[in-house]
């Protein structure tokens, strides 16, 4: 999917794949450089201590970036600034605010919709198995009403701060209508958690989400080192994030935010190919006796979720090539069973309804040849509990989805 990014009277309209390699980086030539410069400053001079204070006035007054030179790392920092400008344009919003990992991310903007006075969150599931701990267990006072998004109109209330969905789902790559979702919301704004997706495939704001939430760990980084999250969304928002982020400290290290930023330089290419590989695994594991079901979106990506005849604990310890382990979206291949890590602190009967059953894994696909991980994949599926003979099956996400001739 080739979208085409956002433009401003200064800038010529450009594709996301040229837009990630170059946005961020406009100002390098004419600084003498080629590679981003990594600023690990924590503190920053200044002799104008009455110049000082009316930035800091000004920053407790709206959260805006600070005008001139940097004061304190907790405020800003220079390299990571050019990480949020460039995931800014790669989604279309006026701009971004990065954080330490997602679960900080989410955290800021129900702290930010809590200091207005509108604690009440209305979600659908399945979310992330953390946001889903985060939003049921009350941690920062919020209340939470989940509904199908049938009923996200009904479930609103006046102290209602937002409504959160992911799209596609984790780990069941669900997916809903985010136009349709965005005009049940009304005035509420609508958060969409987009890491699965990525810009690559689907951009929320253009479909009226205010906000758009990353766990930037996963494929914005796509190397499996960095842990960071992202808030796409207008000036006015950010301003509300960013003084929860200088108040909680929840910020991104420099040297996140430089890996960060090389890493949307490769996104584009890194999501058409394991996408690829994706849906073709996907359809062979559709045709494959021992799998039950398989899941995989509509809207393609490289997430690929199957439920197996038998133990699917035997396949985890099965694999040699894929390695078994949480998180996703790097350049190699990860497996993993949601009910028992990502999706363990979600209770048991909720997982359920919400289609994360006991046989259900969830496979993020890499860069690695397509052959070998299905030869991986096959001998896992080959041990005596995942055996017992079947009629093959593709069960797509309750909300849409696609299946395989």
């Amino acid at each position: 999917m080739e979208t085409t990014a956002g433009t401003t009277p200064s800038r010529p309209r450009r594709t996301l794949a040229t837009e990630a390699v170059h946005a961020g980086r406009e100002d390098l030539a004419a600084l003498g450089v080629h590679a981003v410069p990594l600023d690990l400053s924590t503190t920053y001079p200044s002799s104008d201590s009455r110049a000082e204070a009316r930035r800091i006035d000004a920053f407790a007054a709206t959260g805006g970036r600070l005008e001139g030179p940097p004061v304190y790392a907790r405020l800003d920092n220079p390299t990571t600034a050019r990480f949020e400008d460039a995931l800014a344009r790669l989604e279309g919003t006026e701009t971004a605010v990065a954080f330490a990992s997602g679960m900080a991310a989410l955290t800021a903007c129900l702290l930010a919709r809590s200091a207005a006075g509108l604690r009440h969150v209305v979600a659908v599931r399945p979310l992330y198995g953390s946001s889903d701990h985060l939003l049921t267990a009350g941690l920062l006072g919020t209340e939470v009403t989940w509904t199908d998004p049938a009923g996200i109109a009904d479930a609103i209330r006046p102290d209602t701060g937002l409504v959160i969905v992911e799209t596609p789902a984790n780990p069941t790559l669900a997916e809903v209508d985010l136009r349709a979702v965005a005009h049940s919301c009304g005035t509420v704004p609508l958060l969409a958690d987009n890491t699965f997706a990525t810009p690559v495939l689907q951009r929320p704001a253009e479909s009226g989400a205010r906000i758009v939430l990353h766990s930037a760990t996963k494929y914005l980084g796509g190397h499996g080192d960095v842990l960071a999250g992202v808030v796409a969304c207008d000036e006015e928002f950010a301003g509300a994030l960013r003084q929860v982020r200088f108040a909680t400290g929840g910020v991104l290290h420099p040297l996140s935010g430089y890996l960060l930023l090389r890493g949307l330089s490769t996104l584009p290419v890194r999501m058409r190919a394991a996408s690829a590989t994706a849906a073709e695994l996907a359809r062979r594991l559709a045709a494959d006796p021992r799998v039950g079901a398989v899941r995989y979106p509509r809207i393609g990506g490289a997430m690929v979720a199957f439920e197996v005849l038998g133990d699917p604990h035997t396949v985890i310890g099965g694999v040699r090539l894929i390695t078994p382990a949480v998180s996703l979206g790097s350049v190699d291949t990860l497996i993993q069973h949601p009910a028992s890590i990502s999706h363990r602190v979600v209770p048991e009967a909720e997982r359920s309804r919400s289609g994360v059953s006991e046989k259900l894994l969830r496979l993020s696909v890499g860069l690695e040849d397509v052959d070998d991980l299905w030869s991986d994949l096959s001998l896992a599926l080959a041990s005596p509990d995942s055996t017992r003979a079947s009629t093959p099956g593709f069960r797509t996400p309750a909300e849409g989805g696609r299946s395989f001739a």
